[in-house]
């Protein structure tokens, strides 16, 4: 998983021919730690279909205010560049392999 900055965001994300998965973060977010095994082997799991990259909101505020970041964790989909779903907190992988299984 790689980290994202407003910088190289419309090409990793908005440009990206896979479905991709923003997971805006932070380091001090229980939460957020709890996610980062679940999406490494969703990660794993999904190969070339899904690509997941994070976005620390304490670096990346521009970017968290664009897309309405009140909460952390938070899981927004993007496909064909289109912001398409989001999921808010931590969840058990089995939770949110069914709710990405209606974006592959």
């Amino acid at each position: 998983m790689e980290s994202v900055t407003k910088d190289s965001f419309d090409t990793e994300v908005l440009q990206s021919q896979a479905v991709v998965v923003a997971d805006f973060w932070a380091p001090w977010c229980v939460p957020c730690k709890m996610m980062e095994p679940v999406l490494e082997k969703i990660a794993e799991n999904h190969g070339e279909k899904i690509r997941i990259v994070k976005i620390n909101v304490d670096e990346e505020p521009e970017l968290a205010a664009r897309y309405n970041i009140v909460s952390i964790p938070s899981l927004l989909v993007f496909n064909g560049g289109d912001h398409v779903d989001m999921q808010v907190g931590a969840v058990p992988e089995a939770v949110l392999e069914k709710f990405l299984e209606k974006h592959l």
